[in-house]
């Protein structure tokens, strides 16, 4: 299996697991996946996108799927880190940077701190910028005791909170089994339960990371696309801020908002998104 070393904890090296499909001479797209999911999550978008002729990688977060789990390194710094190591390793160039939810994070710090000298589109799926915590100068935001109640509850009862989290995440009240069936959801659950507890903790920090300035440094094309139902990260609170934002500093974003979506639009409204994703990056 590939890996990539992005460091090291102790006397182990962390390592990131990446899969690396299609014609290496095509143009090259790399997917990020959300919490507390792996790189196995873009399934629905890995057959559309190698079909359309590109180059497909996809690598586990540390802490998640078959990298490394160490107990550090679980800020957007770090994060962004790795996925520049990735980047380098592979040589890769005119990259069309993918994120879903907090892989949104990724894309967005990395433009705000490393610039687009390899970058030639971005695509924010779900995502959690500008800013998700409610401050004096970010009244949309949602309140910070929001946040200090998941982390009681992994805490408690970490499997239990997973299990409430995926049905808010797939909206499987409103959605089960038609879009998404009881096996669907059984698999989730076992890749989430399968992370480290330590990264399923610390990540409710980094969720709370301030984007604004990141979104400013934004100068390539853009994809948002954003179920209009999400729970996990409520549109008014993220998604629906961006295209003003865009609009105001010049930059191209095509946004597409997804009616009764919930965050894992890209498995219960998969056609809707990848009928999106891949005309973005015909273009």
């Amino acid at each position: 299996m590939p890996y990539v070393t992005v460091g090291h904890e102790n006397s182990a090296p962390i390592e990131l697991y990446y899969e690396d499909h299609g014609d290496p001479s095509a143009p090259p797209v790399v997917l990020i996946h959300g919490f507390p999911l792996s790189g196995a999550s873009w399934e629905k978008q890995l057959p559309p996108l190698l079909a359309a002729g590109h180059r497909v990688i996809t690598y586990d977060r540390r802490g998640f799927g078959k990298s490394s789990q160490p107990a550090v390194g679980y800020d957007y710094d770090t994060f962004t880190a790795d996925l520049d190591a990735l980047l380098t390793a592979l040589d890769l160039q005119d990259v069309a940077l993918v994120g879903f939810s907090m892989g949104t994070g990724e894309v967005t710090h990395y433009i705000g701190t490393r610039g687009t000298s390899r970058v030639r589109k971005a695509a924010l799926l779900g995502a959690i910028p500008p800013f998700l915590l409610q401050t004096d100068d970010n009244p949309e935001g949602v309140p910070g005791d929001v946040f200090t109640g998941i982390e009681d509850a992994i805490k408690a009862d970490r499997p239990s909170y997973l299990t409430a989290f995926l049905a808010d995440f797939n909206n499987v009240d409103d959605l089960g089994p038609a879009r998404i069936t009881d096996e669907a959801l059984r698999g989730q659950w076992q890749v989430a339960y399968g992370a480290s507890g330590v990264a399923t903790l610390a990540c409710v920090q980094t969720w709370l990371t301030d984007f604004r300035a990141d979104i400013e440094k934004f100068d390539v094309p853009t994809l948002l696309v954003h179920g209009t139902a999400d729970r996990i990260l409520p549109l008014d609170a993220t998604a629906g801020r961006l295209p003003a934002i865009f609009e105001r500093i010049g930059t191209p974003l095509t946004h597409v908002f997804v009616e009764n979506a919930p965050h894992n639009l890209g498995w219960t409204h998969a056609d809707e998104l990848n009928e999106a994703l891949v005309s973005f990056l015909a273009d």
